[in-house]
């Protein structure tokens, strides 16, 4: 189970090195997508390997009720990532949306992590985490939520964002609207059952299907992952 959650990591590697250089905004939105399939994939992975070992996570479970953020000065030299992919799975009762890679957030003043919620959006904020402030904010969420009744939860390296569904046992095929836009699109084909030859179809059919400045764009991508060493990711 390790090799292939190390498989899916280095395969969102990869992505998020497409999606640096790709500017077109439905490369982006695709690239996008397939990265937080594969995140969400990856926790999945993770957790049920635990459970087979028998392992217990060591984690905070507890709940931050959404609160009006405290505003403090900041500490100088310190900048903000915007977050851009995150996992999610969903209950009958709610979306649940994972934050990854935050090393060390259980370990940081609980009044660093901030959340709010409207009914079709929400945004979660970390302050000086390794010496950067973290912001997640998605709007157009594909069904509504009650905000009074999301919140979030810190766990080990990882922000759990719950996000109550105004109609429980609906199943919410995206987590927002500009997603089931993208995805209902004709797409490349992406194999789930192997996944890295899965990704290399989808991109080759973006070079072959793609204009002149997409194909610059992901032979650029290619050309520079070659350098690194992944002699795989061939056009």
């Amino acid at each position: 189970m390790a090799g292939i959650v190390d498989e899916l990591r280095q395969d969102v590697e990869q992505l998020k090195q497409f999606l640096d250089q790709a500017t077109r905004p439905k490369v982006k939105d695709i690239l996008s997508i397939e990265i937080r399939k594969l995140e969400t994939e990856i926790i999945r992975k993770s957790e049920l390997s635990k459970k087979n070992e028998g392992e217990v996570m060591s984690v905070d479970e507890t709940a931050i009720a959404s609160k009006p953020a405290i505003v403090q000065p900041r500490t100088p030299g310190v900048y903000t990532v915007e977050v851009n992919t995150y996992g999610w799975d969903q209950s009958d009762k709610f979306m649940k949306i994972y934050m990854t890679d935050m090393t060390g957030v259980q370990d940081i003043p609980k009044g660093n992590v901030s959340s709010s919620f409207t009914n079709r959006s929400f945004k979660v904020e970390i302050k000086e985490l390794r010496g950067k402030n973290y912001v997640l904010h998605v709007g157009h969420l594909l069904e509504a939520i009650i905000p009074e009744d999301s919140y979030i939860k810190i766990k080990t390296d990882m922000v759990l964002i719950m996000l109550k569904k105004q109609k429980a046992g609906q199943t919410w095929a995206y987590v927002t609207e500009r997603e089931k836009k993208v995805k209902d699109k004709p797409k490349p084909k992406v194999d789930d059952a192997d996944p890295t030859a899965g990704l290399m179809t989808m991109m080759k059919q973006m070079y072959d299907e793609g204009d002149d400045e997409m194909k610059r764009t992901i032979a650029k991508a290619w050309t520079e992952s070659r350098e690194k060493g992944n002699p795989q990711f061939d056009l």
